[in-house]
């Protein structure tokens, strides 16, 4: 059967020397990559952080904005779990936002009701790598003061009206580097930070609250007058990592070129289904993580999908279901896009010039 996921791992000509070499941890190799993210995306030089986890690049931006204990935040239960339960291990109060049911992204007037006196900030997720409503809801964090989020777990390489994800104007944005996202540095995570005055900060964050200009003297010794202020986290990401992160950005192009052309097949197949209708937006390019449709009858299409050998999914819960977050209103948007969301393998491995009906 042909997965729904399948992580993609290149040709690593130098990592048994980078292994032996005994430099393992943040270095050069780290430097490198976070200059090749940024180059993709689009982004100034600086401005993006590499993690050594998704749940780091989440914890490294909770501390920067410092969003504590008790504090609330506005998200889409309509993503994967990894993208919320992160917040509640913090204490962050989760309240969840309704989703436009056609897409499976926030609706931005469901995000307008729910902003209180507590609202911190908004995560704004881009459900299975389809770009949401990004300058709706980026138009609401700045009339109302509040930093937007935007949650790429699955989004690299996705644009919105001719920009990559990650250089839309949220405030910050975080990807994840886990093995079946893309680029796939095994484990891994990125922080895109748009104010560049924040960006030293974040850099500090992300290394225990250090400073390394003068943490350590002219014998390499640590100064006992170098205080440490900041809540941080040991979260950089290690030069072996970030090496197969440089090897994977080598490919990425066409790894997206593949997942769109093997998309437009699945457009031109599914055209004449009356019992399934193509996720899609003139104003996006999804990266094709996955395929999204919205089917009349979900059981029955993933049962028909997978007797033809696709591995058809709903891919992720809506995350309201689970007591952790606690008892909230219902959302109708969120369980009518749930009741009817597919997805289909739509990856670099599957052979474009297949017969995917």
């Amino acid at each position: 059967m042909i997965p729904l996921y399948k992580p993609h791992m290149p040709e690593l000509p130098e990592l048994d020397s980078i292994l032996h070499s005994g430099q393992l941890a943040y270095g050069k190799y780290t430097r490198e990559f976070e200059q090749r993210l940024e180059n993709f995306i689009g982004c100034s030089q600086g401005h993006i952080l590499a993690t050594n986890s998704f749940n780091m690049a989440i914890a490294v931006t909770t501390s920067l904005l410092e969003i504590k204990a008790g504090d609330e935040i506005i998200a889409s239960p309509m993503a994967c779990l990894a993208s919320t339960q992160p917040f509640v291990a913090h204490e962050i109060n989760v309240k969840w936002a309704d989703v436009d049911p056609t897409t499976g992204t926030l609706c931005p007037e469901s995000v307008k009701k729910k902003i209180s006196k507590n609202t911190k900030a908004i995560i704004h997720n881009h459900f299975c790598g389809y770009p949401g409503y990004i300058d709706e809801i980026n138009e609401i964090g700045r009339h109302y003061g509040i930093p937007v989020i935007d949650d790429g777990i699955e989004a690299f390489g996705s644009i919105y009206k001719g920009k990559m994800v990650g250089n839309c104007g949220a405030d910050i944005t975080i990807f994840s580097f886990n093995a079946v996202r893309i680029p796939n540095t095994i484990d891994g995570g990125a922080v895109v930070i748009r104010d560049k005055g924040m960006i030293k900060k974040a850099e500090m964050v992300r290394d225990c609250g250090i400073d390394r200009s003068v943490f350590r003297d002219e014998l390499g010794e640590i100064r006992p007058e170098c205080d440490i202020t900041l809540t941080g986290h040991s979260a950089t990401m290690s030069n072996v990592n970030a090496y197969i992160g440089i090897q994977q950005m080598n490919c990425m192009e066409n790894i997206l070129k593949r997942q769109r052309s093997q998309a437009g097949i699945w457009i031109k197949e599914l055209e004449c289904e009356n019992d399934i209708q193509v996720i899609n937006r003139n104003e996006i390019t999804p990266n094709y993580w996955v395929f999204g449709t919205l089917v009349r009858d979900k059981r029955k299409t993933i049962i028909n999908f997978r007797n033809k050998g696709w591995y058809a999914s709903g891919v992720h819960i809506n995350n309201n279901v689970y007591s952790i977050f606690g008892k909230q209103d219902e959302l109708p948007g969120v369980n009518e896009f749930y009741a009817h969301y597919v997805a289909l393998p739509c990856g670099w491995w599957v052979d474009k010039g297949e017969n995917i009906g």
